[in-house]
């Protein structure tokens, strides 16, 4: 491997040390076509082999921007799919460093069969083993598919691009107006990426999930030993009930959170954390966020929007192909009403409420403050196949917040009969604990002793087996 490119470098700075394995240095291009014979193709643009993070076996691939400005062409993406044969015979995941100019002109149709090469090597792989993609250069035209057909892509925060088309070739638009190849757009509009970062903070961030995440959708030894008393009491738990990011990292063992695509939807929060040393999946509504000195920087109603179920959607598909469990926060009371968001919201809710019925994995709900209507049904509720529901003492479970259902009971009556009205139909339609009398709460929960009782949920569901109907697939 040539340790003085950039490639190498990355390679290099992810992996343990000294424990990658090139395979296939010395391929170059065949192609001969515009002067490409005279031209020196080492490794065609893009180093490839195995190694280890944390012991865990992975394989690598490492576009050269420095060789045809990392371009693919028919032997680099030959290279590329024999490391997807290998991981998939060994289940393992594939990481991919992306820094290219896209499709080889010079190789014109060989190269862009190498592209559907990739894509379909990625299809088949897609819920076999994870697949992580990284951009530090330019990802653009076919090759900006690349990222998007795998679970999780990470960019750097001031080079690199993402593309299908340029900026400057969207009608209407101009970079310096903006920029939509830029990884703030990209991870902060399109959703497409989990993490932006520097360089150094991209590699170290990836080594940090892959040694959170199952090798294969077999794997079920994904654990590390648990460090943290399992009886830990969170007392400030209900504090930060607003910011489900600092709540899910209080519930976790040593505070541990991955939070992904962590600047798209806010609103919904997503992410791994790990209770009793197992790699749980957490969705959870979000309703504030808080900064660094404790102030609160933004603010959300708690409602869903498209674009958290689509964030939440994907992400419970995700933990589902790879038995992950999974655990909810659930704090809302309707939808979000702009005319933009519903354009898609009754599909998007369609998406959650499939992927949380679809999944078999142990789902276990913690209802915490308001849990209203329809919203809250597409929320992993034990309608939808929660295996255990929890609530807080003073959630709020119903069809809508009492004052409002007495508003429509007693329409024509004064504000005393209303009022009143209000707080008999907290008492009996609206709280947990008439939930529970229905048994659609299991188990009512102070807030501090919330991961106690979650962790004990888990342990309980570990050799859960749940099998759907006999179909090929779903088609929502």
């Amino acid at each position: 491997m040539n340790t003085t490119s950039q490639a190498g470098q990355r390679i290099n700075a992810l992996l343990d040390e000294n424990s990658f394995v090139e395979i296939g240095a010395l391929v170059t291009a065949r192609a001969t076509d515009f002067n490409l014979k005279q031209t020196e193709t080492p490794s065609d643009g893009v180093i490839t082999g195995y190694g280890v993070i944390d012991g865990n076996l992975v394989y690598v691939y490492s576009q050269d921007a420095s060789v045809l400005n990392g371009t693919v062409g028919e032997m680099h993406a030959k290279k590329i799919a024999n490391l997807y044969n290998l991981a998939m015979k060994t289940g393992a995941p594939v990481i991919g460093l992306i820094d290219s100019a896209g499709l080889r002109l010079q190789e014109a149709t060989d190269a862009l069969n190498g592209f559907g090469e990739i894509y379909k090597k990625q299809v088949d792989a897609s819920g076999v083993i994870p697949q992580i993609t990284a951009i530090f250069g330019t990802c653009g035209g076919g090759l900006a598919i690349v990222p998007t057909l795998t679970d999780f892509t990470f960019m750097e925060e001031k080079k690199a691009k993402l593309f299908v088309n340029s900026p400057n070739a969207i009608d209407g638009n101009e970079i310096s107006k903006c920029d939509t190849s830029a990884a703030a757009f990209q991870s902060e509009e399109a959703g497409i990426v989990d993490v932006v970062a520097d360089e150094a903070g991209i590699l170290a961030q990836i080594r940090e999930l892959v040694s959170m995440l199952p090798a294969n959708n077999e794997d079920n030894t994904s654990f590390t030993e648990c460090a943290d008393d399992l009886n830990r009491v969170c007392d400030d738990l209900v504090n930060c009930a607003g910011d489900t990011s600092i709540a899910l990292s209080r519930l976790s063992d040593n505070g541990v959170f991955f939070e992904t695509k962590r600047n798209y939807a806010k609103d919904m929060v997503t992410g791994f954390i790990r209770l009793n040393g197992a790699t749980v999946g957490a969705v959870a509504n979000r309703t504030e966020i808080y900064g660094d000195e404790g102030e609160v920087t933004e603010k959300f109603d708690a409602v869903l929007s498209a674009k958290g179920c689509e964030k939440a959607a994907d992400f419970v598909t995700f933990c589902d192909a790879f038995d992950i469990p999974v655990l909810t926060l659930t704090n809302v009371k309707g939808y979000k009403a702009t005319k933009c968001s519903e354009k898609r919201m009754s599909k998007a809710v369609a998406r959650l409420t499939y992927a949380f019925a679809n999944a078999t994995v142990p789902k276990v709900n913690v209802i915490t403050q308001k849990a209203y209507g329809s919203a809250y049904v597409a929320m992993n509720s034990k309608a939808l196949g929660a295996d255990i529901t929890m609530a807080w003492p003073d959630a709020e479970i119903g069809t809508m917040e009492a004052k409002l259902a007495a508003k429509i009971i007693c329409d024509g009556q004064g504000s005393e009969a209303i009022d009143a009205c209000a707080k008999e139909y907290a008492d009996l339609q609206g709280s947990a604990a008439s939930a529970a009398k229905r048994g659609y709460v299991d188990q009512i929960v102070t807030p501090e002793n919330t991961r106690k009782y979650v962790i004990g949920a888990f342990e309980m569901l570990y050799t859960k087996q749940e099998n759907g109907p006999a179909k090929k697939h779903g088609t929502v």
